[in-house]
Formats: C-alpha cells, structure tokens, sequence
C-alpha cells in the first residue's frame, strides 16, 4: 500500500466551484502508480494500459488535507491491477470520507 497526502489548491476549481476531477484523476493515477512501483524488480518498468475513476463527491476547494491510496490488487507476470482511493483523514480506527475510487492496470515491461 502507498499513501500521501495533497490539499486542492485554488486553481483545480472547475466552473461549478468545486475541485475539478482532473485533479482527482492525477492523484489517483500517482498513488497507484507508486503502487506498482513497489512490486518492480531491478531492470523491470511498466506502463499504464488503462484507469478509471469513479468519482463520488465533491471535493470542497477548501477542502482539508486528504489521502490518496494506491494498493496493489494482483501482481502476475506481464501485468499488476491497482486499485485506489480518495479520502478525508480520518481518526485512528475511523473510516474518512471517500471522494472517489479507481482501478487501473499496468503492463510491465
């Protein structure tokens, strides 16, 4: 699993005021990115063939810190699935808000 932590700054505001889902994408794609990269061995790489997102709130352009997860789902031969996560940080053994969820896939190389 990987985790980091970003806060919208006020320039991801799309036109309904809210953050824009690009934003969101990016993170998601970073954290599971970062993911797969925890599984390659000295002299492999890989690529993303495809991600996507569900997104399931709005985020608040003021919105507090929050964390992207990235976890591996599956790591086979040629390919590792992904799956991640963006949410509030919640109390120690609470569950944050979730703003939007993905999956993606990478081909090693």
């Amino acid at each position: 699993m990987v985790e980091f932590r970003a806060k919208p700054a006020p320039g991801f505001v799309n036109p309904m005021g809210t953050t824009h889902g690009g934003w969101m994408m990016t993170l998601l794609d970073s954290a599971m990115a970062l993911a797969a990269h925890t599984t390659v061995a000295k002299g492999e790489s890989y690529t993303t063939t495809d991600t996507n997102v569900r997104f399931l709130s709005a985020i608040p352009t003021d919105s507090e810190e929050l964390r992207a997860i990235g976890r591996v789902q599956k790591r086979g031969r040629k390919m590792i699935t992904l799956e991640g996560r963006i949410e509030t940080i919640a109390p120690e053994g609470m569950a944050g808000k979730l703003f939007a969820t993905g999956t993606s896939s990478c081909m090693v190389l």
